[in-house]
């Protein structure tokens, strides 16, 4: 079992700012005055009387200039939560030049520095944002002090920008002097103290420093219980992360109760339809998803999605959030069909509100790139990678590490077609940026190693494949524990490594203490407990073991069909491992129909002239080959070739393989000269290559 790269998951885990005062983060109070009731600036100018140029305070102008100011700041603050990003910088930017007319020591102006710092950020703009919000904290130091609670916003607002932009090293010790701001100047179990330590965590979380990280997210927890009221939405914030923390860690267990407590007081203090219920929800189906129970999990997106379309803008990049985690649970579920056009949707969202080169964008590319390629549509699937590695490589710099994982997603496509030389090269950009910009312990770079060495066992380069994944098991199980999904990924691929050295009986130990994992950790009926199942079987089949291979392969079966449903591709695979043992036993009349039922899933589920399918003809060709069904295996035969000559081109292995089965039948029925003529077109295709 080769590890499949994680594509790009938006996902809202709150990184809050001190301040309600000034921080576009947080919840301030009703707004006086709707932001509807003011469609731009202008509006607000006409409003008050005044014009662009009126900045000045005085001549009795001082009154307007501060009510313009409020105004502004308010309706620009309302916009950015609608997501109205380009109606909100206008009014940011009135606010601002209005501030600016204070006086160079005046709140409103570092208030406005900042809130506008905080919009560009958000819109990646990171080269903009950063001198404002270095102004905000320059005017805040000189007014009120080093050690003022203000400053330390500032400070955590100046470090998430940095951690945005894979500054890590700068960002930490930001958050660290904030966090001794606070303590100092309101005490060490303020709720502020607990913001800090939050986004600290959510530091050295992204950093895979997850024993820092755990006892912060729990400090800035008991905070929040004893400092707030048991229905504030801050406390149902931390609550959140936490879960989030946990989940990603594996342990659903811990993390679904957190979730659901924090979606009670969501629920009661904000009411069932606020936005932030809807991260909530999104956790949980999260939860769900990640044990496999994917039935379960789809009413939570559902269910954060409507109340995201109804409270939120309509191009809201929230809202594509959700249809991205609705859509990744239906392409996880084979259900291409449906999660093409989410996908579509919430690209043309992210794109119309964020912006052509925005990381989101990026995002969505990723994901409509992963699921063209289980559809064999990999020109289409390359297209929209390198746009965004493009995106990658302008925004955030080659060596960002989203770039790594568009590096990587581009790595597995190239491996499915056997372009292994641009595999290996993509797989080597990425190792290089996760080893200059994680720690050498982080899971991600587990899961690089693990890929470039699973690469270098398909070509037959098993000592470098040993290095590698010797390594990726080693981070996996320092960083995750030894009992972590990561660790049993790796396992398998050192089963397979093992297989094919002829270390049979070290394969079988790697795989039962993979699946002894998978079982205590997931479930014995989880879809990756099911996966590492039916890699034990394909062992037990090539060792003759047929019973167990057949008892094996059946709890597979089931498994998948509970956790996918009865058609999906992952379902047909089994299938096709079944007849393919009822074949090795002799029994062809056993074998055809599961093969025949497999064809029908991936036809419907990927396409007719998908690679799977041509696999499955190649399959079908060969039972009715050897049953004399010359002519019916022919057109099979044909059928496969034509699609993987398609898809893949004339020198992939697998056209070889197809194209030699074809020569046989040709061999048989007395049809040499045909068969000399195919094989001589195959072998000239496969030197010019």
């Amino acid at each position: 079992m080769s590890l499949k790269i994680k594509w790009p998951w938006t996902r809202q885990v709150q990184v809050e700012t001190p301040g309600r005062r000034d921080s576009a983060l947080s919840a301030l109070s009703t707004l006086s005055t709707p932001a509807s009731r003011f469609s731009d600036a202008q509006s607000i100018l006409t409003h008050l009387g005044l014009s662009h140029h009126s900045g000045s305070t005085s001549s009795g102008n001082g009154d307007c200039a501060a009510s313009l100011w409020e105004r502004c700041n308010e309706n620009g603050l309302e916009l950015f939560r609608q997501g109205q990003y380009a109606k909100a910088e206008e009014m940011m930017q009135t606010a601002l030049k209005t501030a600016e007319s204070f006086g160079p020591d005046d709140p409103r102006l570092a208030t406005s520095l900042n809130n506008l710092a905080e919009l560009l950020r958000t819109q990646i703009k990171y080269a903009e944002a950063q001198p404002l919000y270095e102004r905000a904290l320059a005017i805040r130091e000189r007014v009120l002090g080093p050690d003022d609670p203000s400053v330390a916003t500032s400070l955590n607002n100046l470090g998430a920008l940095y951690e945005n932009m894979g500054r890590y090293a700068e960002a930490e010790p930001l958050y660290q002097r904030a966090l001794a701001i606070n303590e100092k100047a309101l005490g060490p179990r303020h709720p502020y103290v607990a913001t800090i330590l939050n986004n600290l965590a959510l530091l050295y979380n992204t950093q895979g420093k997850f024993a820092q990280a755990e006892p912060l997210y729990i400090r800035a927890l008991e905070i929040r219980q004893q400092s707030l009221s048991p229905d504030d939405p801050d406390l149902a914030a931390s609550l959140n992360n936490l879960a989030e923390f946990y989940n990603a860690q594996g342990k659903c267990a811990e993390a679904e109760p957190l979730f659901q407590r924090a979606l009670t007081i969501r629920q009661q203090a904000l009411g069932p339809e606020h936005p932030d219920v809807a991260i909530t929800l999104d956790g949980l189906g999260d939860v769900h998803r990640a044990c496999g129970k994917h039935t379960e999990a789809e009413p939570f997106y559902t269910q954060a999605l409507v109340i995201r379309e109804k409270a939120l803008w309509p191009e809201h990049p929230d809202v594509a959030t959700s249809l991205t985690n609705l859509a990744t649970l239906f392409d996880v579920r084979g259900r291409y069909s449906e999660a093409e056009p989410l996908f579509k949707r919430a690209l043309d969202i992210r794109e119309h509100s964020l912006g052509p080169l925005h990381r989101d964008v990026a995002a969505s590319l990723n994901s409509l790139a992963e699921i063209l390629c289980a559809q064999g549509r990999y020109a289409e699937a390359q297209a929209h990678l390198d746009r965004a590695r493009q995106i990658d490589e302008t925004v955030l710099g080659p060596d960002h590490p989203s770039a790594a994982v568009t590096l990587e997603n581009l790595a597995v496509m190239c491996k499915a077609q056997c372009r292994y030389a641009e595999a290996e090269s993509n797989y080597v950009q990425a190792l290089s940026i996760r080893e200059k910009t994680l720690r050498p312990d982080h899971p991600a770079l587990a899961r690089t190693l693990n890929g470039l060495g699973e690469l270098y066992r398909l070509q037959g380069r098993f000592a470098e494949a040993e290095a590698l994944l010797g390594r990726a098991l080693g981070i996996a199980e320092k960083s995750m524990g030894d009992q972590h999904s990561d660790s049993a990924t790796v396992l398998n691929n050192l089963a397979l490594l093992r297989k094919m050295q002829g270390g049979v009986a070290e394969a079988e130990a790697l795989y039962n203490r993979a699946l002894q994992i998978d079982r205590q950790m997931l479930g014995p009926d989880h879809p990756d407990t099911a996966t590492t199942a039916s890699n034990l079987a394909r062992l037990y089949r090539e060792q003759g073991r047929y019973d167990d291979t057949e008892e094996l392969l059946r709890h597979v079966l089931a498994i998948r069909e509970r956790a996918f449903g009865v058609e999906h591709p992952n379902v047909a695979a089994t299938l096709i491992a079944l007849a393919d043992l009822f074949c090795l036993r002799g029994q062809p009349d056993q074998a055809e129909p599961l093969l025949r039922r497999a064809l029908e899933i991936d036809e419907r589920c990927l396409g007719s002239d998908h690679p799977h399918v041509a696999a499955i003809l190649n399959n079908l060709a060969l039972l009715c080959h050897r049953q004399k069904r010359h002519a019916e295996a022919e057109q099979l035969y044909q059928r496969a070739l034509q699609i993987d000559q398609g898809h893949l081109g004339t020198g992939h292995p697998d056209v070889t393989r197809i194209t030699e089965n074809y020569c046989q039948l040709l061999k048989q029925t007395g049809r040499r000269a045909e068969a000399q003529a195919l094989a001589a077109q195959a072998k000239g295709a496969g030197q010019g290559k």
